[in-house]
This record gives C-alpha cells, structure tokens and sequence, in this order.
C-alpha cells in the first residue's frame, strides 16, 4: 500500500491535482474494490482512498462524491452524488446520505446501537438498528455525532461538536450536546403570517413618517427630544440613529461631514468627554456621550477627535478598584452603566488606535467573569421584596457595553434566563400600562444574547409574542413612540429604542426579517468591528 498523499487527505484536489501515477492508482484501487464486491455500485469520478477502511455488507457511493484516507464505512451505506466524507470520519450501520452532503473530519455517524440491559455484557446483547437519515445539501461539521434513529432534513447545518440525537428540521441549524436549533439556514415555507404582514407593516410605516418625527423633533442647529424640550446632544445622536436605521442615510438638515463636525465639537480634548465632568464615572451624562455620540459619529462614518483619558490615562489595577467600588449591591442599574460606559470607552480607543495600558482589558472582563453571580448569571443583588428590576438593568447595560459588544459568551446564560423571565412576571414594572423602553429592552436584549441555549425556549417565545405585540399597538402618527409606551410624549429616544426592541422581539421570534431593518448602533446584535 502506498504512502498516503495530500489528496488522500484533501480527496477534493485529486481531479485537478493529482499527478499520473497516483491517478491510476486509484483507478486500479476502485477496480478492485467492485471486483471483490460485485453488488456495490460506484459512481463516475469518485475518488476512494486506498487508506480509507471501507467495509459496508452493501454499498452506494454517487458521481464525484469522495472518502477521505482514515475513514471507517461498515453495514449499509448509501451515499449520494458529490458528498464528502472527510478524514477520520466514521460511517456506520443502516446509513443514507442524500446528495452534496458534506461530513467533517473526525465526525461520527452511527445507525445502529446496542441493547443494555442489565445481567449481560454490553457486547454480548443484541444490535439494534432504525437507521440514520440525512437528507440533500445537509453541511455537518467536525467531530459531529449522529446517533441512530435521527433524521436530517434538506439543507440543515449540523455545526461542529454537535451531539443529534432528535430529528432535525429541513432547513435547521443545530448545535451542542444535546443539539438544540439556533436559526433557519432556509426558513421553512409558510402561509400568510399575520405577525410577519403586521411587523412589515410598522416598519414601513415607521420608513414614511420618519421625515415628520424628525420635523417635528428638529430645533436650531439639531435635535431635541419632543416639543417642549430643549435641543440636545443625545437627541441629535438619536437622529442620526434613526436615520441611519430606517433610511440608511444622514439626517436632513446637514451633510455627513456636517454632522461628524457638530457631534465632534462637543468632546472636551482634555478628558476625551461630551461634558465637562473629570471622569464618565462621576457623570451619568457623561458616560451617555460615549455611547451615543461615539455610536453616532460611527454611524456617520467619523469618530472622536481626541483620546478619552478614562482608558489611555489608566491602568489595569486603578480599574479594578473603581469597579469594586461600584454600588453593585445597592444600585446595580448605575454600577451596570458605568461597565457600560467604559467598555465602549475602551471600544473607541481601540477603533482610534490608542495605546491600551496593559491588562486594562483582561482586568476588565476578567472582573466581570469572576464576578458573576451563578444563582442569577448576573452583577449584584436583588433589591428589597425581591425587586429584580434594578439587578435585570444592571446586566443588560454591563453586557451591551463588554461581552455583547465584543462578541463573548453569557457566564451563565440558563441563569441569566431565569432571573430574566422572573422579572418579567412582577407586574410592578411589566404590567402592560407600567412598560417603559429600558424595562423592555432590558428583558429582550438579555434573552437573546442567551437564545442558543434553547433554555426555555417555550416560555421565552411566548413572552416575547407578548411584548411584541404590545409594543406594535404604541405607534402615534407622525410622531413616533413614547418611551413609557402607553403613556407620555412620543420621542426620538422612546421610538429609537423601541425600533430596536421590536427587532429583538421579532428575532426571538425568528421573523425579524419582515421588518427589513436590522439595529446598526447602540443596539446593534452583532458584535462592533474592531
């Protein structure tokens, strides 16, 4: 037997690559094979390793599908047309594959089991065997396990280290052990959805009306909140958001670089600062301005002039000690806020390319890892009679500036979970007619951050139909949302945020797409470019 070659490990190279020699070898290897076994049907240009233990009772291998060297095929086995089976991949049992099926290397799937009951050896019980099925166009990772009696639908993603022990939607993407589905590679076909013409339907309204809502909220030189109010920096940086979210494009009134020049012309060069406190963690303002204006100033493709001095001015354990002293137990919204502020601080300074002092981040995260509570998944305590609404804040703002914005897992997301739809349930704060933006937005914004982990998932869908539906009800025309929804003055603030929370709803729902937005700025789901 030969030395492997590179195309016994990359079998996808041999037709373009594969020199003469090698070439006839592996014709020779094939034309053994179907010499040995005359009921195997082998398709045209398949390539076989000769390093691969192919060993099926029956066998059905389609046009252009190849086995990697390390492979391991036993009972029977039908593959279809342009399939992979990667290195050290095993395929066992009473196994279909469908055509243009792509198994990962070191992946396993099993069509067979044992009995185990108890007085008898496991090996020396019967084998069982309903067999696996994996449909058409099916991608399924590395170090995947399939076990026996698991159908795979069309086009599913199984990702790698996955563990499929239940059937798998045509369309789905699973992971994790046991796999549970993230998404929709391929959304199934549905009939008219009432929820999804509904959610069209406000986003477009909102598309309309956005040139009015900004009329109306339009003071000299910028924005103000409602009428009545005065012109504002956040104001005008929630125009800009809103712009940018629904019309793609600059607010009227002003070009990009107009607005990049406004914006810009409110940050202190001394403390890098949108006010004139000393540092964002003696101001609640301050700490706003790094968030809204640096978001906005994003957006508008600009971003501050002059470093903030909060991070570049620090050190790893000066940040420690602000952190600890935070009113964690007191006020966990407020001590939320600040982690908040300055991780989108330290986000800037690294977008400006600013020297980081050393471990400043690693001191940051790694103060939020230890520190996580396990009964809650979050930062500090409940309050008095069990008031979790403070402690919910609190995460939501700590997450949205550090883990969310760079794209790291929850510490403890079933945790997170539970603490979350307990909340939900204190009509204090969730009682329909008491809902506010950030009471809203702190419960989706959590719960999907945790979605992946399918923990609830039941219950956390039908809270979110709930809220989306109520937050559908609150439009006034030409004016927006109000930020307490059923109550008070429609606003640039209570309509950006609410836009963003109808989103998370919706997404929880898995039917964000009929709103044909997607949060770009402060509340955007994906993580910030670096």
């Amino acid at each position: 037997m030969s030395t492997p070659s590179a195309r016994d490990f990359s079998p996808w190279t041999f037709a373009a690559e594969a020199p003469p020699e090698e070439r006839e070898r592996a014709r020779a290897h094939l034309a053994a094979l179907t010499g040995a076994h005359p009921g195997w049907r082998i398709g045209d240009d398949v390539f076989l390793s000769e390093h691969a233990g192919i060993d099926p009772e029956a066998f059905a291998i389609g046009d252009r599908s190849y086995v990697a060297t390390g492979a391991y095929l036993t009972g029977t086995v039908s593959i279809g047309a342009d399939c992979s089976i990667n290195p050290y991949a095993v395929v066992r049992g009473d196994v279909r594959l469908g055509d243009a099926v792509r198994v990962g290397a070191h992946t396993s799937i099993i069509g067979f089991n044992h009995s185990f009951e108890p007085g008898t050896e496991v090996f020396r019980q019967p084998l069982t065997s309903r067999g696996v099925r994996i449909g058409s166009d099916v991608w399924i990772g590395s170090h995947v396990v399939v076990l026996d009696g698991v159908t795979v639908g069309d086009q599913a993603v199984l990702a790698a280290g996955a563990v499929v022990t239940k059937d798998v939607a045509p369309g789905a993407i699973v992971a994790g052990n046991p796999a549970r589905m993230l998404r929709w590679r391929v959304p199934p076909a549905r009939e008219a959805d009432p929820l999804r013409t509904e959610l069209a339907r406000f986003a477009d309204r909102a598309r309309d009306e956005l040139p009015a809502i900004l009329d109306r909220a339009g003071a000299e030189g910028g924005f103000r909140d409602h009428p009545g109010a005065t012109s504002s920096l956040r104001a005008l940086c929630d125009a800009v958001e809103l712009s940018a979210l629904l019309h793609d494009a600059p607010p009227r009134g002003d070009d990009r670089a107009g607005w990049i020049e406004r914006i810009a012309a409110h940050q202190r060069p001394a403390t890098g600062l949108t006010t004139d406190a000393a540092t964002l963690w003696d101001d609640p303002d301050a700490a706003y301005g790094v968030l809204s204006a640096g978001y906005a100033l994003d957006l508008l493709g600009g971003r501050f002039a002059h470093p903030l001095a909060d991070v570049v001015e620090a050190d790893a354990a000066g940040l420690v000690a602000r952190l600890d002293s935070l009113p964690w137990d007191t006020d966990p919204w407020r001590a939320g806020h600040h982690v908040d502020a300055i991780g989108t601080a330290l986000h800037w300074s690294g977008r400006r390319r600013d020297a980081i002092p050393p471990g400043f981040a690693e001191a940051l995260f790694g103060w939020l890892a230890l520190r996580a509570d396990p009964g809650t998944g979050m930062w500090g305590r409940p309050g008095v009679d069990g008031d979790l609404r403070l402690l919910v804040n609190g995460f939501y703002r700590a997450a949205r500036g550090t883990v969310a914005q760079v794209g790291l897992d929850v510490s403890h997301p079933e945790a997170v979970v539970d603490t979350v739809l307990r909340h939900a349930r204190d009509d204090r704060w969730m009682r329909p007619d008491r809902r506010d933006a950030c009471t809203v937005l702190d419960i989706a914004h959590p719960l999907w951050l945790t979605r992946a982990t399918g923990y609830r998932r039941d219950e956390v869908r039908t809270l979110a139909d709930d809220l989306l539906r109520h937050a559908l009800t609150g439009w006034h025309a030409q004016a927006g949302l109000s930020f307490r929804l059923d109550a008070g003055e429609p606003s640039l603030q209570g309509t950006e945020m609410w836009l963003a929370i109808v989103w998370y709803l919706a997404d929880l729902l898995e039917c964000s797409d009929a709103l044909g937005y997607r949060p770009r700025g402060v509340h955007r789901p994906e993580p910030a470019p670096r």
